[in-house]
């Protein structure tokens, strides 16, 4: 829709601004570390951050969430309970994009969920451009998530004492109307991104010995791979790989009483796949009972089952899971080794 350009002063100004009408929610600092977290002031936003410990996921789909409250009186009734606070995610990066782009698919499928329909339609996403890697976990080139076409109202690039603004909705274009004082792009503005641009993809590194497209086949020739079995002896089952994944979306639903025992909440909760209960039913079977059984699903919910189901990967290369995981299972190298062995 149009390219302008907005100075790092300005930056300050237009985040100053906007928190006076938006629940502006932005990488922070937290020691060493970064969250994404609301603020208050344009100094406590890090747009040079690397990565977050949680994906922005959780502005649309919180850790915990009240559904809807309940009250027996006379009468059981219930009423809903939603977000529809106006709020703009800043500083996304582009693989946090693609991940949102398939929670959108995701919460809109069958029955549409409204809480999540709720939050995503009051959120507006000014994101940002990657121009160097996270960090050594990162593999978003190789899941072709390295840059974004769309998915955001406002799209940021650094250019040295600048952003350049690509505008990717109306929405954005009046967000920068109201809040921001930026001007149209120059010709020197366009040299400094083309070349931003060109130089960075060389910084990035294919970390996958094969094209990330051709996973889903990878996938349907490896259920019977001794791979499981030994990423089952090495996992804890704690599900930190769940929780800070940006396209995990499982989730539990459980009711918080009053004293009273007649009124109440039901609440959502974030789950996971890896816990030993989470596949447990009613009559005490488990369906995947050991842990080399709950990492093979995993896996294959991100390489096979979301493509076949949304048409997208269901991994972005963000690298979180590997950075978070306990004894080193990281994803990279289980699709290696899944690719040299498959058919075993």
């Amino acid at each position: 829709m149009g390219l302008l350009v907005i100075s790092k002063e300005d930056i300050a100004s237009f985040i100053a601004r906007l928190v006076t009408e938006y629940e502006v929610v932005a990488p922070v600092a937290r020691e060493n570390k970064f969250a994404f977290a609301p603020i208050t002031d344009p100094a406590q936003v890090r747009l040079d951050y690397t990565t977050t410990i949680l994906p922005p996921k959780k502005a649309f789909l919180p850790p915990e969430e009240t559904l809807f409250a309940f009250k027996l009186n006379g009468a059981f009734t219930t009423q809903p309970i939603f977000d529809e606070r106006p709020r703009v995610l800043l500083g996304a990066h582009t693989c946090d994009l693609h991940a949102i782009k398939l929670l959108d698919a995701v919460f809109e499928t069958g029955f549409a969920d409204e809480h999540y329909r709720k939050r995503r339609a009051h959120t507006l996403i000014v994101s940002l451009e990657c121009l160097a890697p996270c960090d050594e976990h990162s593999f978003c080139k190789s899941m072709e998530t390295l840059t974004a076409r769309d998915g955001y109202d406002l799209h940021l690039t650094d250019v040295g004492d600048a952003y350049t603004v690509d505008v990717g909705t109306e929405q954005g274009k009046q967000l920068l109307a109201r809040f921001a004082n930026a001007g149209d792009a120059t010709r020197l503005d366009l040299d400094h991104l083309n070349k931003k641009l060109a130089a960075k993809w060389s910084n990035f590194a294919y970390r996958l010995d094969f094209n990330a497209n051709d996973l889903p086949a990878v996938m349907a020739l490896s259920y019977k791979n001794p791979l499981w079995e030994e990423l089952g002896k090495k996992c804890l089952a704690c599900g930190q790989c769940n929780l800070v994944c940006p396209t995990c979306y499982c989730f539990n639903v459980k009711d918080d009483t009053g004293f009273d025992h007649k009124t109440g909440e039901r609440k959502r909760v974030w789950d996971s796949c890896q816990l030993d209960e989470f596949a447990r039913v009613a009559t005490g079977e488990n369906f995947r009972k050991t842990r080399a059984q709950r990492q093979r699903h995993r896996f294959f919910r991100k390489g096979k089952y979301i493509p076949e189901m949304h048409g997208a990967l269901g991994c972005v290369g963000c690298g979180r899971c590997a950075r978070a995981c306990l004894v080193d299972i990281s994803p990279v190298q289980v699709f290696n080794a899944l690719h040299q062995t498959r058919g075993l």
